[in-house]
């Protein structure tokens, strides 16, 4: 027998725009698609016919129109590749404008496979000593400033007594601030300040480019005694994020948003399982009352899922970016409580010279707030 069975599956559901009458048929043709992307009757294997052809489980209908259909994979066919399992989890049916992926259930084989967390949220807290309350952060931007103003304003934020500043995910490996200048003076300013102030403060230098590019950034990271990144998963690619984890489990990774939108895939699911699963210790969201924004039942369901038992895997933190500002901390503390890094930008970049006292006063807020 060229096959041997494989007992590990599975599981995806999603949500469909389809009538009563239709939808049997839409969900069959879904898990179709998803596995051979060919007519059944043409499948000539029996082992194919039997174990990796997808299977419809069940199909429940919360009503307007939407239904929901969980879909049976095989687990052989991901093998360890973090791009095929988004490709099996959500591939051609992500052009489908009707089709949304809202969970992914996942064997115990598949969350050994990929690992998850090398820190996770405990470690990010460790990396600064921050127990018992929300972190801190902010972003260097805008992109275009000159690498010596970029770190003047890393300087200036890390004496307010941050936590963490990352690189805005837009400062790449750019003419006007080229990551191998860009790190060093960063780290170096960073640094400074932190001795004045007696914190932590970590500074998360943007991976962008191939992979071999990342490679080559991560070895100017390490040379630095920089411990965490940034890292933009949907742009950068999930194959290329995982590999850059596995290969350096002494760096905290803190995934980015950017593209996620683009995927159709439920906001829980992206950020809460499967970045965390890819080795996300962190990942960034736009909170609600921003620019833009997800509800915040939204908001809520990405930090429980984040947290959420699975498996052995480390629960990753949540970071909620956009509309963030020191009046909303109480609030936005309220809401959350102490298991996220409140990631603020604008709202304080836009304070000009008084960015470290407004920054020392956003920290303040976020340190004398009463947890429960």
């Amino acid at each position: 027998m060229p096959h041997s069975l494989a007992a590990a599956t599975f599981t995806a559901t999603y949500r469909v725009r389809s009538t009563a009458a239709e939808i049997e048929a839409r969900a069959t043709a879904i898990a179709v698609e998803q596995s051979i992307e060919m007519p059944v009757v043409a499948v000539e294997d029996a082992w194919v016919r039997d174990t990796i052809i997808g299977r419809v489980e069940a199909i429940t209908d919360p009503g307007q129109g939407l239904f929901e259909a969980r879909i049976r994979f095989s687990a052989d066919t991901v093998g360890a590749d973090p791009g095929q399992l988004l490709n099996m989890l959500f591939g051609n049916s992500s052009i489908q404008d009707d089709v949304t992926l809202i969970d992914v259930d996942l064997p115990a084989s598949l969350l050994s496979t990929f690992g998850g967390p090398h820190h996770g949220a405990a470690g990010l807290r460790q990396r600064v000593g921050a127990h018992g309350r929300a972190l801190t952060a902010s972003a260097l931007k805008p992109q275009g400033l000159p690498t010596d103003q970029l770190a003047a304003l890393a300087g200036r934020l890390a004496a307010g007594g941050l936590d963490y500043i990352k690189d805005d995910h837009g400062l790449a490996d750019q003419s006007f601030s080229p990551f191998s200048a860009r790190v060093p003076a960063i780290a170096k300013a960073v640094r400074a300040a932190s001795l004045g102030t007696g914190r932590a403060t970590r500074y998360l230098p943007s991976l962008s480019g191939t992979l071999d590019a990342m490679r080559h950034q991560l070895a100017i990271v390490r040379q630095e005694g920089v411990d965490c990144v940034l890292i933009a998963p949907m742009v950068t690619g999930v194959a290329a994020f995982h590999a850059l984890v596995i290969e350096h489990p002494e760096i905290a990774f803190i995934a980015h948003p950017a593209m996620a939108g683009a995927a159709r895939i439920a906001p829980p699911v992206h950020f809460g399982k499967l970045f965390r699963l890819f080795g996300a210790d962190g990942v960034v969201y736009p909170n609600f009352g921003g620019r833009f924004s997800y509800s915040p039942d939204t908001c809520r369901a990405i930090v429980a899922a984040g947290a959420a038992p699975w498996g052995d895997l480390k629960a990753a933190l949540a970071i909620p970016a956009g509309g963030m500002t020191a009046q909303r901390v109480p609030e936005l503390l309220d809401f959350y409580g102490v298991d996220v890094m409140l990631l603020i930008g604008g709202g304080l970049l836009a304070a000009g010279k008084d960015l470290t006292a407004a920054t020392a006063r956003f920290v303040q807020a976020v340190e004398s707030y009463r947890y429960a």
